[in-house]
């Protein structure tokens, strides 16, 4: 068993009978250890004490009044929102469940922060703890935002977009901005930085620093894996079974479905299903092309049995891929469940 991500506090958590995770009362409390809630050296009597109640007790219920006496407003605030957010998950039958019922309403009124967490929780839950080292970086996709780099012999690079910053705040650049810089790259040269076959033994001992970079193009081994993984993810939460394809293109007359696996990807997919002209600064923007094929049985609108779903993800304006995996559970032309 490799214990991958324990930043994340996957451990803390209690899975159901039928492989659901419940939330516990020691994954309320690795909340009140984040930047956000710990103690600090300059913490009031006030937060103090409301700290060691909730630690003691992460159910507990908790008056405005005792959050007012806390003397730093922004404490304050932060308090807030956890408690607001603690709410929701204590309702919730499952963490499943909750992370659905985000998306569900009319707007998501939880911090971006917390999302990331419960999709990191989610892919350590589907990876298992066995996994194989590539498959536990390419998961990194679904909750960190990728910074890329189109390096002059076409390869498409992809790292973590804020380890990328923090080291550009460095006085001495890491590996990882040497290799975004260059103009080309040999994989096998630069060992410590892109993963591959040969050292991926060295991921699990950097598993919470997010430093490797992987090549995302077509018939590269990562996407194979990462279409894997998409699979997984629609079939733990929704239970269908589908095969997902890396595409080079999209060559269907007859293409009648499709979704963007970002808010970059969706607008690329839209233009180029409705025949709009796009410049080719916009289509370079595409990563990676899928197709999606239903493997579970009447799971699809009926008009649309036997044709395919087009999948897509894209970098930004400013080159950073920032996923949106809950699309794939709510942008499919699925079947009303009666």
């Amino acid at each position: 068993m490799i214990n991958y991500w324990p930043n994340c506090a996957y451990q803390t958590l209690q899975i159901s009978p039928d492989n659901q995770l419940l939330v516990s009362d020691d994954f309320l409390r690795s909340y009140l250890l984040r930047d956000e809630l710990n103690l600090v050296s300059e913490s009031c009597a006030a937060e103090k004490l409301l700290h060691q109640r909730l630690t003691q007790n992460p159910r507990a219920e908790i008056s405005e009044a005792e959050i007012a006496e806390m003397m730093d407003s922004d404490i304050q605030e932060n308090y807030r929102i956890w408690l607001r957010y603690r709410a929701k998950l204590i309702l919730a039958p499952s963490l499943e469940s909750f992370y659905l019922s985000l998306f569900a309403g009319s707007g998501v009124d939880v911090p971006p922060l917390f999302i990331n967490q419960l999709v990191q929780i989610f892919m350590r839950h589907i990876l298992g703890d066995t996994p194989s080292a590539m498959d536990t970086r390419v998961a990194e996709l679904f909750f960190r935002p990728q910074k890329m780099s189109i390096l002059e012999d076409g390869l498409v690079m992809s790292a973590d977009h804020e380890t990328i910053e923090r080291n550009a705040q460095a006085p001495e650049f890491g590996n990882i901005i040497d290799l975004l810089k260059q103009t080309t790259v040999a994989m096998k040269s630069i060992d410590l930085d892109v993963l591959h076959e040969d050292n991926a033994d060295l991921y699990w001992t950097r598993d919470s620093s997010y430093d490797f970079a992987i090549p995302l193009n077509f018939g590269q081994p990562p996407v194979e894996n990462f279409s894997k993984l998409l699979a997984k993810w629609l079939n733990h939460f929704l239970g269908i079974e589908a095969k997902i394809t890396p595409l080079a293109a999209i060559n269907d007359p007859q293409w009648v479905w499709h979704v963007g696996l970002d808010a970059a990807s969706t607008e690329i997919l839209n233009a180029l299903y409705n025949k709009e002209a796009l410049e080719a600064d916009n289509i370079a923007k595409l990563i990676c092309l899928f197709r999606l094929d239903f493997i579970s049985p009447n799971v699809v609108l009926p008009e649309l049995t036997g044709k395919p779903v087009y999948l897509g993800i894209a970098m930004n304006q400013d080159k950073v891929l920032k996923l949106k995996p809950q699309n794939l559970l709510f942008n499919l032309p699925l079947a009303p469940v009666s």
